[in-house]
């Protein structure tokens, strides 16, 4: 049975919902499921943007037959070779055998790598301006290397104001019937998933997703829709999603506010980090968020060190290092590119404590463009009262910063 959804006049969205995935690239958790999103163009032509995971293949099949008719698929053009939007390009090709495919160089190598038959084809190979005609649609093509990978493209329909934005604009969270994001409390339900797949995905590409969107500023006025491939289609205050991918991309914070990671073997150093947390709100900062590294996936963690301004770690002394996990989250920062935030730093260690000095230099030598915070608050095993006023120095610093 088909699943379609009409974009606008005559593109429709030919996709399919995944609940069944609990792993995205089998490493980030996906507990609300994800959208493969692709998009069929009935003009004079027919066009069919990019295809489905593998998972996905039949439902974009149903979909299109339920469309086409009898009518061929004249082109498939893919803007991102990445499995969970190309996978299924071959049963593509076996179904309508005399389709032309519109890509870049660079993505027919990765076909060809992936086993692809797509030599027996007419191959239409296409560079950054370049202009194709369906008929009564014009699309011109922009290159969008590194975001996230080096062949993918976007594609703008110059007609209806549609920019096909490959991985760029997307979002974790399966469709669900709702296709537009203006069908959805965007803000409440989705921002949070939509800043974790951004930061964990493409956030290293920083830089890359910047040259995208100073390209995309000449066209803004001519945007009309946002069709990525995962996520809902943008119709309407575009410029709300753009202006959180421009903070994003430049690793500016999203808002002013304390994200503290603890790292405890047997709660007392998670003891210290809720102490912190209720004296930095009854000062007046209650916009504080805290975790627990062993338990939280560090794609999560990513998201929030992307959203807050200020980082306390707190971490215990573990064979005179860092803890593992928290000295994961800090490679995972560093991979990542996280750049522009102000850290704090508590440690604990029963007979040793390095875990503060290790934090330290890690953040000085290994991150870019970060504060370091002098005030500190050390621990022997556990917080009692001889460190309370350490502990009142640590909340003051962090409330000066934030508000400063």
């Amino acid at each position: 049975m088909h699943c379609v959804r009409e974009v606008t006049d005559n593109l429709y969205w030919v996709g399919a919902n995944d609940h069944r995935l609990t792993l995205f690239e089998n490493i980030h958790p996906i507990p609300k499921g994800v959208s493969y999103n692709a998009y069929l163009l009935l003009d004079k032509k027919t066009v069919l943007f990019d295809t489905v995971d593998w998972s996905a293949c039949r439902q974009l099949l149903q979909n299109m037959e339920y469309l086409l008719g009898d009518r061929p698929l004249d082109y498939l053009l893919i803007n991102h070779m990445e499995p969970d939007h190309a996978a299924t390009i071959e049963e593509v090709l076996i179904r309508w055998p005399q389709v032309k495919i519109i890509s870049n160089d660079k993505a027919f190598l990765l076909m060809r790598q992936f086993g692809f038959h797509v030599d027996s084809h007419e191959l239409i190979s296409v560079k950054e301006g370049d202009t194709f005609s369906f008929g009564d649609h014009t699309v011109t093509f922009v290159a969008a290397p590194m975001v996230h990978w080096p062949e993918a493209m976007v594609t703008f329909d110059t007609t209806n104001g549609v920019l096909f934005s490959a991985d760029a604009f997307g979002s974790f969270i399966a469709l669900d019937g709702k296709l537009f994001a203006d069908e959805v409390n965007f803000d409440r339900d989705w921002l949070d998933e939509a800043r974790r797949y951004l930061t964990n995905i493409v956030g290293k590409y920083g830089p890359h997703v910047q040259l995208l969107l100073k390209k995309a500023a000449g066209i803004l006025d001519q945007i009309k829709f946002i069709c990525p491939l995962h996520g809902p289609v943008w119709r309407k205050d575009l410029g709300y999603f753009i202006d959180k991918y421009d903070k994003w991309s430049r690793y500016e914070p999203e808002e002013k506010g304390v994200l503290i990671v603890y790292a405890s073997m047997y709660g007392n150093t998670e003891a210290a980090a809720q102490c912190l947390a209720a004296k930095l709100c009854e000062q007046g900062l209650t916009n504080v968020a805290v975790y627990d590294v062993s338990n939280t996936h560090v794609s999560y963690l990513i998201s929030e060190a992307f959203k807050y301004s200020h980082i306390v770690l707190a971490s215990v002394t573990y064979n005179l290092g860092i803890y593992p996990v928290m000295h994961n989250f800090l490679m995972d920062m560093k991979a990542l590119n996280l750049q522009n935030r102000t850290f704090a730093i508590i440690e604990n260690g029963s007979w040793a404590v390095k875990s503060g000095d290790l934090m330290s230099a890690f953040i000085t030598d290994q991150l870019k463009n970060m504060t370091l915070l002098n005030e500190r608050l050390s621990l022997a095993s556990s917080l009692n009262e001889s460190k309370a006023a350490e502990l009142d120095s640590l909340a003051a610093a962090l409330v000066e910063s934030v508000k400063g």
